[in-house]
């Protein structure tokens, strides 16, 4: 990851783990539902932890990377 990427992340707290991605990026208002968020998923747009996902119902746990577009989040459990 570049250091640009580092400045914009922002840190994202869930209530409990493992939370599946395509909710992840639809609560975080990073796609307008949950049909578009497993569209740009299977479209291959989406990286977790620098690779490429494309399971929809990857699970996700803290410390998780998410990338999307120009927005990079970081996964943390409250």
């Amino acid at each position: 990851m570049n250091t640009d990427a580092s400045e914009k992340m922002r840190v994202v707290e869930i209530e409990e783990e493992p939370i599946e991605l395509y909710k992840i990026l639809k609560f975080e208002n990073m796609v307008q539902s949950g049909g578009e968020a497993k569209f740009v998923i299977a479209g291959g747009l989406v990286r977790v932890n620098g690779e490429i996902e494309t399971r929809k119902r990857k699970k996700i746990v803290s410390g998780d990377i998410i990338e999307f577009e120009e927005e990079t989040i970081r996964i943390i459990t409250k």
